[in-house]
């Protein structure tokens, strides 16, 4: 159990169901950087002011180049897997404390509507100087979302009203590199 689990209850079903209405209040077209969040190594987290994005790399200094996937096809780094981006709302849901919230592994939160419908693959966003692509891969829970917030809050970002939000969060890829700041404007490109 990580130190950051201790003495946290997980919230039921129902608790979650309950935040619905606010996780639906996400702007649509202009929202927010909330945090930063770099993977310098497994299981660690580094929660930065400003950032740098960059085509190869992804975040610089986090771990995604060197990590190993099933879903590419060399087995490699997969390349439409480069971000995990997550609502800040649903993250503040399920994790209950901001102080849990790198415990998602997302490395960008955002104050924005990540629902298929306001922002598909292939939707563009700007962040700071960065450019960002959605990509088509679902981004889905694993063993350790279920350890660090529970197995309801796992049903919840996978239930059918979870995945039309991506209450788990988008996958997206680096199309112009740049810096990001927390606090930064987070726009689509339409």
């Amino acid at each position: 159990m990580h130190d950051l689990d201790a003495g946290v209850r997980h919230l039921t079903t129902d608790e979650l169901m309950a935040g619905l209405d606010e996780i639906r209040r996400s702007p649509k077209d202009e929202g927010i950087l909330a945090l930063i969040v770099r993977r310098p190594a497994i299981d660690a987290r580094e929660v930065l002011e400003r950032g740098e994005l960059d085509r190869q790399n992804g975040l610089a200094g986090d771990t995604w180049s060197r990590r190993r996937s099933s879903r590419s096809a060399d087995g490699g780094p997969h390349p439409l897997m480069q971000l995990n981006v997550m609502n800040a709302r649903a993250v503040a849901l399920v994790a209950q404390s901001p102080h849990r919230w790198p415990l998602a592994g997302d490395q960008l939160f955002v104050d924005l509507d990540l629902s298929g419908a306001n922002l598909p693959p292939g939707t563009r966003l700007s962040i700071g100087a960065a450019i960002i692509e959605v990509t088509p891969e679902p981004h889905t829970g694993c063993a350790k979302f279920v350890a660090r917030f529970g197995v309801d809050a796992m049903k919840f970002v996978n239930s059918a009203v979870g995945r039309e939000l991506n209450l788990r969060g988008i996958n997206a890829r680096v199309l112009e590199p740049g810096a990001i700041q927390a606090g930064d404007m987070v726009r689509p490109l339409r």
